[in-house]
């Protein structure tokens, strides 16, 4: 992990408090990826405007879902010298992103293994890369939060609450973002929903409880998985649903893995890249032994030339918008509540040292 990785930690039990920390931290960065997300929603055919809208109707529905979580928002913007509108647009991005119809060129691989009861060691252990647009590689930190229910730790973007991470439960989850035709503004922000699971939920069972309760508009999975269980789904405006392990293993990537919402995917946004990398994963363990940790995971994450990218290499001669890259590659562990992260792809992971986070 590169030593001058922002991490920003937060520990105030009032919700206000603990955003105004958070946002006084970013005080000085913030505002370079609010500019960059700025641009993506132009570049989306978005007008300040139409975002600033989208961007209060979100808040009004964050308040009336979470009041609290629309305190640490206002916290955020008040602690970062932001409007709330600018703040909720950053957490509610994946929601008025999908408003555009453009295509994307890869995203996020993961894999969870759930191993067989009395294993020696950890039972359940996940691996995932997080791609993203390469300009805003500067714009996301580690973080720890504490002063809520259960304190958590991962990563997330500049402004954004949550995302990758575990809480002091041992309820970790992994995140990828999925496309159906129904997906836009108006429900729960997938990301602040995200980090309303880590703060709240103490369980797998718990955590699908939290999700299913939430008004949802845009979708995403959520891997989910505690000391003893492992889940992924497909959260979406037409349900969540819920998809059990396969010989012990979840894989995902970007593509619905239940039939009712996959009627409506948006399969233009992530395939076929989705389910090449699927497949290619899904290979590896037909022909390897399976992993027993989850640095042993790593090796499933990325590429050989002539393979499906499992990793995002920006091409430096497309547009902002279109130039996509693995910024980090995160590994999570229920049993030890520990998140481990490190910059770049697995391969570029090699050799340097990882941040090692304890909730």
């Amino acid at each position: 992990m590169n030593t001058e990785r922002l991490h920003i930690a937060v520990s105030a039990t009032a919700p206000f408090e603990r955003g105004k920390e958070r946002g006084e931290q970013l005080r000085d960065t913030l505002p370079g990826g609010l500019e960059l997300y700025s641009e993506l929603f132009r570049l989306a055919g978005l007008t300040e405007d139409r975002v600033r809208e989208d961007a209060l109707r979100t808040a009004d529905v964050i308040g009336a879902f979470r009041p609290r979580v629309r305190e640490e928002l206002d916290g955020v913007a008040a602690g970062a010298g932001l409007d709330l509108w600018q703040v909720s647009a950053l957490n509610a991005r994946t929601e008025i992103l999908a408003q555009s119809g453009a295509g994307r060129p890869g995203e996020c691989s993961t894999i969870v293994r759930r191993l067989e009861p009395g294993a020696s060691g950890p039972r359940t252990f996940g691996a995932q890369t997080w791609d993203w647009h390469v300009e805003l590689a500067p714009y996301w930190h580690t973080h720890e939060v504490r002063g809520g229910r259960y304190d958590l730790v991962g990563i997330t973007e500049h402004g954004i609450l949550g995302k990758v991470g575990v809480n002091s439960a041992g309820l970790a989850l992994h995140f990828n973002i999925l496309g159906h035709r129904d997906d836009g503004v108006g429900g729960v922000p997938v990301h602040l929903l995200a980090a309303t699971v880590l703060e709240e939920a103490g369980s797998v069972a718990e955590a699908l409880d939290l999700v299913r309760s939430a008004p949802i508009s845009a979708s995403s999975s959520f891997t989910l998985f505690d000391r003893e269980s492992a889940v992924t789904t497909d959260v979406t405006p037409v349900g969540v649903f819920v998809v059990e392990p396969v010989n012990g293993t979840v894989i995902r990537t970007n593509h619905f893995l239940s039939p009712v919402p996959s009627a409506g995917e948006k399969k233009e946004l992530y395939q076929p890249d989705s389910g090449e990398r699927y497949d290619l994963v899904a290979s590896r363990f037909a022909r390897r032994p399976a992993p027993r940790s989850a640095s042993g995971l790593l090796g499933f994450l990325y590429s050989d030339p002539g393979e499906p990218g499992l990793c995002c290499v920006p091409d430096m001669t497309l547009p902002l918008g279109q130039r996509w890259a693995t910024l980090s590659t995160i590994m999570l562990e229920p049993a030890g509540r520990s998140a481990r992260i490190a910059e770049g792809s697995p391969l570029d992971a090699r050799g340097q040292p990882w941040r090692t986070l304890v909730a």
